[in-house]
């Protein structure tokens, strides 16, 4: 009875330090680019694109679709690098035990 009771308060303690590090992960920043760093994209750890820049070597109006191929590829890595943040993360806190069903979810 008593270890169901510790293992009780283990899981409230490591559902505190999530919701601690959700909460932190807002001010975690990734950046990502493309084109040769041409175009650059950051996000915060909640997926938001919190800044885009584009080299003016890459402004072509008659090849609009290459910038925005460009743009999606610099969010995209954006996005990889923050999910390998956000996975080392939450490994810190459960100290590396794959606990199924406990995602980051935003």
């Amino acid at each position: 009875m008593g270890m169901n009771m510790n293992f009780l308060k283990q899981a409230q303690i490591l559902q505190e330090k999530i919701k601690k590090l959700q909460e932190d992960l807002v001010n975690k920043e990734a950046s990502g680019s493309s084109g040769g760093d041409m175009v650059r994209a950051t996000v915060n750890g909640k997926h938001e694109v919190i800044d885009i820049n584009v080299s003016k070597e890459v402004v072509n109006p008659d090849d609009i679709e290459m910038l925005e191929d460009l743009i999606v590829a610099a969010v995209n890595d954006a996005m990889h690098k923050m999910d390998e943040t956000i996975k080392l993360e939450m490994a810190k806190v459960t100290g590396g035990l794959n606990i199924p069903g406990l995602e980051v979810p935003f």
